[in-house]
């Protein structure tokens, strides 16, 4: 089936990442597998490619775009590669959109330039130790000076993405005691300077997968953040927290669809090299039906994929259809992976062959951006169940 999803630019540009990440990423990712992070200067590279600006106003640096569908070519090509671009992703599908729902023009030139080059990377910490996924409960705590200058940050979050390379992130902290009638009151959202004092980084935490992302424990001990640097109104930050979900779990979706994709390729290849019996594994029956089913899958998965591609573009993706979607590609992704792993037998469970590798990274995808138990919830409240 012809997609209709990109046109001539999207494709000039994946012309363009591709030759990218064959030169600069596929030679040395093993280094950074390894070492268990993608190098700081590999987001200048990022930068000077101009990834980071795509859906940045021209006024800033960017390229004034105002559409996800280049993000999904990237999603499509660094699965193809086998490969991650680190901790990036958070740095533009998670912390941008804040930043330019959220921030005053003022806060849009001091932010946005060095964002879109590379040279200041974003995270977002929202994740608390014991709290999970009920921010509502987080501890943290941000407590305006008596001569109203500065908040001072107190508290812990856990799971940081990008959160050792980071240069600014959103840190979301109680300003205010929930209401008996809203919990979820009192949450505000502050632009934090790694660099401040009694901002401290912990362990770089050890995953099962997405191993050159860097994820990590962050803790605030009376750090002092500007009052210039509280993004959006006080007390109203939980309300900001769940307007980006849509596009969060679509890119979930996508980069999952975009896994399974690539699963189909890298078993092909494998199952047309490898002899067994004296024959290429290809040629049996079994491997033959299995490939199939799989193809079928992601057939489907793809179609899901770009229409909520199309849905998110036009502002018309809902938080059912986003929980729909990441659902399905995600489920998707895990069987089809697992089967693809399969048919490569004993050398498929070797970090070696990217299959393996795949097979880790994809299993987190069922559980952040809300796990798959939470999309169903969300898909039958919306079903009036």
């Amino acid at each position: 089936m012809r997609r209709t999803v990109f046109n001539e630019d999207h494709e000039a540009f994946r012309e363009t990442l591709r030759a990218f990440i064959e030169a600069e990423v596929v030679p040395v990712y093993d280094e950074w597998f390894a070492a268990g992070q993608a190098p700081r200067e590999f987001y200048h590279k990022l930068g000077e490619l101009g990834i980071f600006g795509i859906n940045v106003p021209e006024e800033f640096g960017g390229a004034g775009l105002d559409s996800h569908k280049f993000e999904a070519v990237l999603y499509e090509e660094t699965a193809r590669a086998g490969v991650q671009f680190g901790g990036s992703g958070v740095h533009v599908l998670l912390a941008l959109p804040y930043i330019k729902m959220l921030a005053t023009d003022e806060q849009k030139k001091r932010f946005l330039p060095k964002f879109v080059s590379g040279e200041e990377m974003w995270a977002i910490a929202m994740t608390e130790p014991g709290t999970g996924s009920d921010l509502a409960g987080m501890k943290t705590t941000a407590k305006l000076s008596e001569d109203g200058t500065h908040y001072v940050l107190n508290g812990s979050k856990t799971f940081i993405t990008g959160g050792v390379h980071a240069d600014k992130v959103i840190v979301c902290a109680r300003t205010s005691a929930p209401t008996a009638e809203d919990r979820r009151f009192g949450i505000s959202l502050f632009a934090v300077d790694t660099k401040s004092e009694g901002y401290s980084i912990g362990r770089k935490l050890d995953k099962l997968g997405l191993r050159t992302s860097d994820t990590a424990e962050l803790a605030f001990v009376d750090v002092k953040v500007p009052v210039e640097d509280l993004l959006g109104e006080e007390n109203k930050g939980f309300s900001y927290l769940g307007h980006n979900l849509a596009s969060e779990r679509w890119g979930i979706a996508f980069g999952a669809y975009a896994q399974a994709k690539a699963a189909v390729r890298f078993a092909k290849e494998y199952v047309r090299e490898r002899t067994v019996f004296g024959k290429p594994v290809a040629h049996f029956q079994n491997t033959k039906f299995e490939l199939a089913a799989c193809q079928a899958e992601v057939d489907a998965a793809e179609a899901v994929a770009d229409r909520a591609t199309e849905a998110l573009d036009a502002g018309e993706l809902t938080p059912a259809e986003a929980a729909s979607a990441k659902l399905f590609c995600t489920e998707v992704a895990h069987r089809v992976i697992d089967r693809c792993l399969q048919l490569h037998g004993g050398y498929g469970y070797m970090n070696e062959y990217p299959i393996a590798r795949l097979y880790a990274d994809n299993r987190v995808n069922r559980i952040y951006g809300g796990t798959s138990e939470i999309m169903k919830t969300i898909i039958a409240k919306d079903m009036g169940l």
